[in-house]
């Protein structure tokens, strides 16, 4: 019993000299560990780190002055004039970082880019890996989850309960370009935070409010940015001059919410809101898109090798709201699943909600009635072939009561039609009997009618403007090409992109098109036949050439009516690419036989539909026999069209 007291004793005396050497060494402790830690940084990133004091006035608070950090042969990145920071003692003694407070004063920060090179690169360069024991191999990596609950746990350690900054300044160089964002004083009180920023670049100027809570207990953080100055709005810097994009706003608020990590799964939930955005950029839309109120109430879900975006998420967007589903997972490569569904909402939500700037031929639409909507995604980057895309918008008790600023029934009856070459105009003329080149379909071959639509739309007189199949298979192939190689455009959006719309390719352009088919067709706003007629009466096939009647006169010196089975099948195959008829042919003006596979598909469909004979159709082989000015461009490949020459092409003198 004695020994054990003696030995309690001792280990009490060690403990109490231990403190006492600890406390009376701890910054000649600090400044060792901080030198190691100086070393590594330096060699991993090729930085030069240095202070001018480093001390510690109590066991958990540590107080540093004139810092500098310099990537090397590069800008300065940071300098410090003074920080103190006050660490949570009991998990510092267990070996974790966790600040109480902290107060700096002068830091500025400054990213410097210029010439293509810039002084914090180095932070997004790939650091080479140590070689891996036997022992590690076969050591299973950490999961998303895991990394997201680590890294979120880590920032709300360090992150401070209690903060001064001030002087603070984060300043950005680009080719002479500056941007300058200046914090006076903020101050992190009770959790709550709020300051001042002062926003510079070139001739703009202007005042931010921040404001917002920090709660490390409960992992939580929110907050807002709004203008300081009474009437003004925020306008975003740097992406203007860079990026060619204005964006401004009223406000925009936020907040991001760590669950508890529960079953090897991580959830965050939160909510982004904004009022009064405008954002403009030419690949969006030629105007400015405004959006008066847009939020986000986002629940998400991160599994060990899955995101998923939980349908209890509410995007509203002015007035319209709606719960999205997505989903990725990680195998060896990325599968993705997406749905949305939206029962049954009145119509006039939807035309009331749409941006004026993305929807110009909309606006002022007013309708009755309800929607309902679907969307279902499945994309597997494992097995594109697999892809499945659904997208249905149904109306119930559906009807236009007003046309807007389009009369979307136009094509029902004579109109001027204009022709474009590079977002140019080079050709009005009429869709109608006034026009002494247009051809109702009584008078156009069913041959050319039918092998027109069999290579461009074979069900068009079949679905409701949008052909699935053709979506779904396109998009596979341009997901496997890496690029638009392939549209799947219907014959009716063909039409809506050539008779209503600019002529500009941007994303803005694909929505107004698919709404406007969906009206037309839902409504038939204009029947199918019509339809088909104004396609083959104003559809390009060749060098400023239009119609079925100006092709059949330019290539064969015909009527569209007299067409044979070698010339209509002819016509159809240079729709995709017509401008480029001349490459289908030999330099004396014969068919490729590249081209013969072709005409032989489209002589059997031709078949199927009867208007030729199974045997004929396996006997086929293409006659195309061009003749006027048609072959005088191929025999002379280098020949130029002149406007004249356009011209009379139009008036039919060729």
């Amino acid at each position: 019993m004695m020994i054990l007291k003696r030995i309690g004793i001792v280990i009490v005396l060690l403990a109490i000299f231990s403190g006492a050497g600890l406390f009376l060494f701890r910054g000649t402790l600090l400044r060792h560990v901080v030198k190691g830690k100086i070393e590594t940084y330096s060699n991993r990133y090729g930085l030069r780190i240095a202070y001018a004091s480093l001390k510690m006035p109590s066991l958990a608070t540590v107080r540093v002055e004139g810092v500098s950090v310099v990537p090397l042969h590069r800008d300065t990145l940071l300098k410090l004039r003074s920080a103190e920071v006050e660490l949570e003692l009991l998990p510092l003694l267990q070996g974790n970082l966790s600040v109480k407070s902290m107060h700096t004063d002068g830091l500025t920060c400054r990213f410097v880019k210029c010439g293509g090179k810039s002084n914090y690169d180095l932070f997004f360069q790939r650091i080479p890996q140590e070689p891996r024991g036997q022992e590690t191999e076969d050591v299973v990596p950490i999961g998303y989850a895991r990394r997201v609950e680590q890294a979120l746990g880590a920032l709300f350690r360090l992150l401070p309960e209690d903060a001064t900054l001030r002087h603070t300044t984060f300043m950005g160089e680009r080719d002479s370009l500056q941007t300058v964002f200046m914090i006076p004083d903020l101050v992190l009180e009770d959790r709550k935070f709020v300051s001042e920023i002062a926003v510079s670049e070139e001739k703009m100027n202007g005042k931010w409010r921040v404001a917002g809570t920090l709660d490390c207990k409960t992992r939580l953080i929110e907050g807002s940015i709004a203008s300081a100055e009474s009437g003004k709005r925020i306008v975003v810097p740097y992406i203007l001059p860079h990026y060619q994009t204005f964006v401004a706003f009223d406000s925009v608020a936020f907040s991001m919410k760590q669950e508890p990590f529960s079953a090897g799964n991580q959830t965050l939930t939160g909510y982004t809101e904004v009022g009064g955005l405008e954002i403009h950029h030419k690949a969006l839309s030629p105007d400015t898109i405004g959006l008066d109120k847009g939020e986000v109430e986002y629940m998400v879900h991160v599994g060990e090798r899955a995101f998923e975006l939980d349908s209890a998420t509410t995007v509203r967007f002015n007035r319209l709201s709606f719960h999205p589903f997505v989903r990725a997972d990680k195998t060896d490569r990325w599968h993705f699943t997406a749905s949305v569904h939206r029962p049954s909402f009145p119509a006039q939500d939807l035309f009331a909600s749409l941006p004026s700037a993305l929807f110009s031929h909309l606006r002022g639409l007013e309708v009755e009635g309800e929607l309902s909507y679907d969307l279902n995604a499945d994309v597997d980057f494992n097995c594109l072939d697999s892809l499945k895309f659904s997208s249905n918008l149904r109306g119930h008790g559906f009807r236009i009561h007003r046309m807007g600023t389009t009369d979307l029934s136009r094509m029902s009856t004579e109109f001027e039609y204009t022709a474009y070459e590079h977002d140019t105009p080079v050709r009005t003329f009429a869709i109608g009997p006034s026009n002494p080149h247009f051809r109702p379909l009584s008078c156009i071959s069913p041959l050319l009618q039918m092998a027109v639509m069999q290579s461009e739309d074979g069900s068009f007189y079949y679905h409701d403007g949008f052909y699935p199949g053709a979506i779904q298979e396109a998009l596979a192939y341009d997901l496997q090409k890496g690029g638009f190689a392939r549209g799947g455009s219907s014959i009716t959006m063909q039409l809506v992109k050539n008779v209503f719309l600019n002529r500009h390719k941007n994303i803005a352009r694909k929505l107004e098109e698919a709404l406007i088919v969906w009206l037309i067709e839902s409504q038939h706003l204009t029947s199918k036949e019509r339809m088909y007629e104004v396609y083959l009466n104003i559809i390009e096939w060749g060098p400023l050439v239009y119609g079925a009647a100006e092709a059949s006169r330019f290539y064969f010196e015909k009527e569209p009516s007299e067409l044979t089975v070698s010339e209509a099948i002819f016509l159809a195959s240079i729709i995709p690419r017509p401008k480029h008829f001349r490459s289908v042919f030999n330099p004396d003006a014969t068919l490729r036989e590249n081209q013969l596979g072709y005409y032989r598909v489209i002589a059997r469909r031709l078949a199927v539909k009867g208007l030729m004979t199974e045997e004929e159709a396996e006997a086929f082989v293409p006659d195309v026999q061009i003749r006027g000015e048609a072959r005088r461009l191929v025999l002379q490949p280098d020949t130029l069209i002149s406007p004249v020459q356009a011209t009379a092409w139009e008036g039919g003198r060729i």
